[in-house]
């Protein structure tokens, strides 16, 4: 970007000729027609940050590689930069809020001129600190304004942004600072601090460290004050400089993968990765320019929130609101009714927790209020099960309970605005999703993945297959790789979206991407003749009895939480087994502070062992005495679950309640709350022993 804030001409690559975009290279808003126009140029390597630097590989694990565009014939969306998005939408969206955060009880707007405007100065006192380019800046705190800046401050910078879960503990922190070579860790609070003092002497390139809450007591240590300062003092002038050597076909972010099978890999996105996946779920979803409202609260280390809070906000020009630290803790509904958000994304154990809500809140009603309840659900799940049919009619009695009923819920949860609904990072059950759409929550699934930077399929509300993740999104190829006879095989993903490699890792690199350069995502899946996409399993996940049958294990946990709403957890053994067995734990209260559960059972759970004239309140009471009438009727549950089975060999035939629920802090829930297979696997062995002695 030149002083004067014009956009430099970018320089296109196809098929080794050189094209000079003459139109701003960036991505068209919902509306627009824009197409590519492209003169003759020779080579250029200084105009950017929105050109196609020279390239010839589709992957590479070098920090300073580069590669091809996929770009299908007919595409009418020019590349862009992170950094050329962001101006644009500074320059479109100017005055309108774009970010919203607490402070002292009170709401404070940013301005899209301010936030790029903040990220510039960032990205200037980033550089005068000594990052260099294709080196890491590691963040981990949680999401905040500060959050934002420092990651795309990093971009702008010519660096890597590169967010570390809060949940880390100092190995794995150590991991991505040495894996990025960061220059600069920018952590939340005192707490983040000490783990990156504690491993300071080993981190030969760091040269920073910043604290953008409160004001830091450790010598050498930076604020967030001083961090503002250092930036405002600097020029643009080597900012600029820095800002035309980019291309949109380099690195500019680093995901580092969840760490359930080893050591962390270092996903590589490019910008054209990120910003054209924004482009195509922001379309997909009909969002409007500068009227969206998002709440941002799920960790942004998580792919998923960034593609969400940051670029799908900034190329829509929405608004975010940030969420309270303890979010996930109760005080989220707090944010949601402050914001009112128009799209609301959560992970499954959110649309879980809020639906344990307000079923127990059901439970409490008087016997007329529940049978208008019931109505109202029946009502409501009739309506989209129609619209799934293709049936599109809103009948008096849904009209009704939406005035009655389902408004009234959706205002309570802060949901009176939202058109989308989307659950994401995680298989979702089917009974779950009509729970919702008994209230007129209808949810969208989005499947995709942090190499494919992001969503790669989307679902509506009214698709007919309601088990599945949808359609694939637009510009990108979904296959089935060695399909079986009933059409499952491996996904396989091709597309703009799709990944650089992992860094440092050519070997990794090359056994999840192919020659022809399609992603291997390792879910079993299977595509209907009308596009519809499902998964059905994950390959590494995949349980293989003894016998040689493949079972998908998440599909038949689904099942059993389905048929016993008492149950947090469940988990299936039997690979390499004679027979299924499974580990199920009781839902319990959580302390505020450390989110561990606690031996106390929730009041639902209380209800339901009372109902069974149980009289025991904690689960170890429950553990430890075995009352029948408590086992009977999860056998009972477990029955039913079985009788969706396909085959003998997918009923389950033996299961064991836990002495504790999973979670994070305790390490058998990973940070977007899947179930870390291993780590429960090693840690209950000897009971998992026990179902085959």
């Amino acid at each position: 970007m030149s002083d004067d804030g014009d956009i430099i001409p970018s320089v296109m690559q196809n098929g080794g000729n050189q094209y000079k975009i003459k139109e701003n290279s960036f991505l068209p808003s919902a509306e627009s027609n824009t197409t590519m126009s492209f003169e003759s140029s020779k080579p250029a390597e200084n105009y950017g940050p929105d050109q196609v630097l020279p390239a010839s590989q589709k992957y590479t694990s070098e920090a300073n590689g580069r590669v091809t565009l996929r770009i299908e014939a007919g595409a009418d969306n020019t590349p862009v930069s992170v950094p050329g998005l962001l101006a644009k939408s500074a320059e479109k969206y100017g005055d309108l809020p774009a970010l919203n955060y607490k402070s002292a009880n009170k709401w404070v707007k940013v301005t899209y001129k301010e936030y790029e405007q903040n990220v510039r100065t960032v990205a200037k006192a980033f550089i005068k600190l000594g990052l260099e380019r294709f080196h890491g800046v590691c963040i981990i705190g949680f999401n905040s304004p500060e959050w934002f800046y420092s990651d795309l401050g990093a971009i702008y910078a010519g660096g890597f942004a590169a967010g570390m879960y809060t949940t880390n503990l100092v190995d794995a922190c150590l991991h991505c600072l040495e894996t990025s070579k960061a220059n600069i860790a920018v952590v939340e609070d005192s707490k983040q601090l000490e783990k990156i003092l504690s491993i300071k002497s080993r981190l030969p390139h760091l040269k920073a460290i910043i604290q953008y809450e409160g004001k830091p007591t450790e010598e050498g240590v930076l604020s967030w004050e001083d961090v503002m300062r250092i930036g405002s003092a600097e020029s643009d002038d080597k900012l600029n400089a820095i800002l035309k050597t980019m291309g949109v076909n380099e690195c500019c972010t680093l995901v580092f993968t969840s760490g359930t099978e080893g050591a962390s890999k270092a996903v590589m996105v490019s910008h054209d990765n990120l910003t054209y996946n924004a482009y195509v779920i922001t379309n997909f979803l009909s969002l409007t320019d500068g009227k969206e409202v998002l709440v941002s609260y799920l960790p942004l280390s998580h792919v998923a929130a960034q593609i969400t809070d940051i670029y799908s906000a900034i190329s829509i020009g929405a608004q975010v609101f940030f969420g309270e630290k303890d979010a996930l803790k109760g005080s989220l509904v707090n944010t949601l009714q402050a914001a009112r958000p128009t799209v609301f994304l959560g992970v499954p154990r959110v649309w879980e927790k809020i639906n344990e809500k307000l079923v127990s809140i059901g439970r409490k009603s008087g016997s007329l209020k529940k049978y208008i309840a019931d109505w109202a659900k029946e009502v409501g799940l009739n309506h989209y099960e129609d619209a799934m049919k293709g049936v599109e009619r809103e009948t008096y009695s849904y009209k009704f309970f939406r005035w009655l009923i389902y408004g009234r819920i959706k205002s309570a949860i802060g949901f009176d605005r939202c058109k989308y609904f989307i659950s994401a990072a995680a298989p979702i059950s089917v009974e779950l999703k009509k729970y919702f759409m008994s209230l007129d929550i209808p949810l969208c699934e989005a499947f995709g993945m942090s190499e494919c930077g992001g969503a790669h399929t989307l679902s509506n509300p009214t698709d007919e297959n309601v088990a599945g993740v949808g359609k694939t999104l637009e510009g990108v190829t979904s296959k089935i790789d060695k399909p079986d006879k009933d059409g499952n095989g491996e996904l396989c993903i091709y597309g703009r979206h799709v990944f650089m490699g992992y860094l440092n890792l050519m070997e990794k690199t090359e056994s999840t991407l192919d020659t022809d350069g399609w992603l291997h995502s390792g879910d079993i899946a299977q595509i209907d003749d009308k596009g519809y996409v499902t998964i059905t399993g994950r390959i590494k996940e995949l349980l293989i009895t003894a016998g040689g049958e493949n079972i998908p294990p998440v599909l038949i946990e689904n099942n059993v939480k389905a048929t016993l709403p008492v149950v947090s957890n469940a988990f299936l053994i039997g690979d390499k087994r004679k027979f299924l067995s499974i580990l199920l734990s009781l839902k319990c209260e959580v302390d505020a502070e450390t989110a561990e559960p606690l031996d106390t059972l929730t009041p639902e759970v209380i209800s339901w062992l009372t109902s069974l004239n149980c009289k025991f309140t904690k689960v170890s009471e429950v553990v430890a005495n075995k009352p029948k009438e408590v086992f009977d009727a999860i056998q009972k549950g477990i029955d039913a679950a079985n009788k969706k089975a396909i085959s003998n060999a997918q009923k389950i035939q033996k299961f064991s309640l836990l002495p504790v629920d999973f979670s994070l802090p305790t390490g058998e829930l990973g940070p977007t709350l899947k179930i870390k297979r291993p780590v429960v696997n090693e840690k209950y062995k000897d009971l998992i022993e026990e179902f085959y002695n």
